[in-house]
């Protein structure tokens, strides 16, 4: 059988499965295009601007982010024991689910369908084979772009564990189907089956699938994790928990060593191991000086530019430009970047950062702790984010998202609080809180961010052991450990109320963040040892 014979073999199977599913009717299937294939699909349908250098440049609409509380779990009797409903997991109703879906693939009747075959999870004893259906071809290139793709050309088609339909110009109505709007990202567990409509923000396909294994893995005794890793020269590996903003994709991009992801990993008994195959990295003012690798890769071809502006004419990209929205992204193969780990696996991490931009100058730039006090913060998840201007004035905003991702964590979150203290606990893993944020005062009062420069030297110090034997001193109010002295840092912005104007100003706000961290634990103290809750602050 010739390749022209064998794809045609694998568009009848993929066929004959989707009639099957009740996916019927539609015009013609494109089946795992290359990204050459589906820039000419682009381009001929208009999705896209092709830019200098060869990137494609699309935009989304009005959804330019998530849409958090569009996103549903079917309450069904597969999962309901085990879902944490609530704010983030939003119940769906099955039948209504039915009404949807049916809805929907009648919507796609008549078009053209393009699919990807891909994977999740580098390691092949907890990897899933995913189906990603889509109207649209840029969508299909995300995908491929992102997860795992079979190494061989034409690979024997498998029935997946998990099919993702997406149909963005396809709308929900509330009034029928039971959504809050137009947008509705829904996952069937029982099904396998994800439907995503009415936003075409490519992060929703990536954090649906991303959902589906935080509920799967840890059935199979693997810790899922919102966190980047990298590995050194010697193999050891560290990993680096934080919210948009904290600098997890920059500092785990080190051209000392070799990247295994910027977002979503899994811990077993083995090691550690990627999800995905791919980047989504937030590209606003991105600087090639302090992110040169991310950079590059806005200029290459394959890379998928989301809601940057383009000038139309030059077709060059202005990174600077906010116009479209201050989330603009960038999707590229890890393949594009020049030292990455090739199985995308590691050992064991020696080292566990957990990243936060605190924007009332409060925390120490980095304290080592315990393994109570890295599942305290590990479920505090706590960051600050610049609030919207009133008046004129600027507030910083304390923002605490549970395990570094609450959105995208189904179950209890003191359940993979307790799976990471147990990692902890076996491996050794040192555990680190690096503050990226401000020093010397709140944003806006006369604080400055800490510099990129500085919290590199920190991340080498750490990575390099250096900081394992350092004389620390207790920091008051929050219990952490912060070392004296550090080699290749300002000494002076260790202690950051020696850093404020006024040191009296310092507590009070000091006092006023430790409130905030106090109320928000309360809401664990019930599931958690003492111990853990021990490590609230003073």
């Amino acid at each position: 059988m010739n390749q022209s014979q064998s794809q045609q073999a694998r568009i009848q199977t993929v066929t004959e499965q989707l009639t099957s599913q009740g996916i019927v009717h539609f015009r013609k299937l494109f089946l795992d295009l290359s990204a050459p294939e589906l820039y000419e699909q682009m381009t001929q349908r208009q999705e896209g601007y092709l830019a200098a250098g060869g990137p494609i440049v699309v935009t989304t609409g009005i959804y330019t982010g998530r849409s958090a509380n569009d996103k549903y779990i079917v309450d069904e009797p597969s999962c309901h024991e085990q879902i944490a409903w609530g704010e983030v997991n939003r119940p769906f109703n099955e039948i209504q689910y039915d009404r949807l879906r049916s809805r929907m693939t009648a919507f796609l009747q008549g078009r053209d369908l393009f699919v990807q075959e891909c994977r999740v999870g580098a390691n092949l004893a907890y990897q899933r084979k995913i189906r990603i259906i889509s109207v649209l071809a840029w969508h299909s290139l995300l995908a491929r772009n992102l997860f795992i793709h079979p190494r061989e050309f034409n690979a024997p088609i498998r029935t997946p564990d998990y099919t993702l339909i997406v149909a963005p110009t396809f709308k929900a109505d509330p009034a029928i189907d039971g959504t809050r709007s137009e947008a509705f990202i829904i996952l069937h567990l029982g099904r396998r089956e994800i439907l995503i409509g009415g936003t075409a923000y490519g992060g929703e396909i990536k954090k649906a699938v991303f959902t589906t294994m935080n509920y799967l893995l840890p059935q199979q005794g693997v810790l899922p994790m919102h966190c980047s890793a990298n590995v050194g020269i010697n193999n050891e590996s560290a990993l680096f928990f934080g919210l948009s903003g904290t600098g997890k994709t920059t500092l785990s991009t080190d051209p000392n060593r070799r990247l295994i992801g910027d977002d979503e990993h899994g811990w077993s008994n083995n090691g550690i191991f990627n999800f995905e195959g791919g980047c989504y990295a937030k590209v606003i003012r991105l600087s090639a000086q302090n992110e040169p690798e991310i950079w590059d890769c806005t200029r290459k071809f394959g890379t998928i530019l989301e809601n940057v502006m383009l000038d139309t004419q030059s077709r060059r990209v202005d990174l600077d430009n906010d116009e479209f929205t201050e989330n603009s992204r960038a999707t590229y193969s890890l393949s594009s970047l020049s030292n990455i780990q090739p199985m995308g696996q590691a050992r064991h991490p020696d080292h566990v950062i957990l990243l936060t931009a605190d924007a009332f100058g409060i925390l120490p730039p980095v304290s080592q702790l315990t393994q109570e006090q890295a599942m305290y913060h590990f479920l505090s998840g706590y960051t600050a984010k610049l609030a919207g201007t009133e008046r004129g004035q600027i507030e910083p905003k304390a923002t605490f998202s549970s395990c570094f991702g609450a959105p995208f964590m189904p179950l209890d979150p003191v359940v993979y609080a307790n799976m990471l203290g147990k990692k902890l606990n076996e491996t050794k893993a040192r555990c680190w809180l690096v503050n990226t944020g401000w020093i010397g005062g709140p944003y806006g009062h006369g604080g400055e961010r800490m510099p990129i420069q500085q919290t590199r030297a920190i991340i080498h110090q750490i990575l390099a052991n250096r900081l394992n034997e350092i004389p620390t001193r207790t920091d008051p109010i929050f219990g952490l450990q912060v070392p004296l002295n550090m080699d290749e840092v300002d000494n002076r912005l260790l202690d950051p109320r020696s850093a404020w104007d006024n040191p009296h100003s310092y507590d009070e706000h000091a006092r006023i963040l430790a409130k905030k961290f106090t109320e928000n634990f309360k809401q664990f103290a019930d599931r958690v040892p003492e111990s853990v809750q021990a490590c609230n602050p003073r």
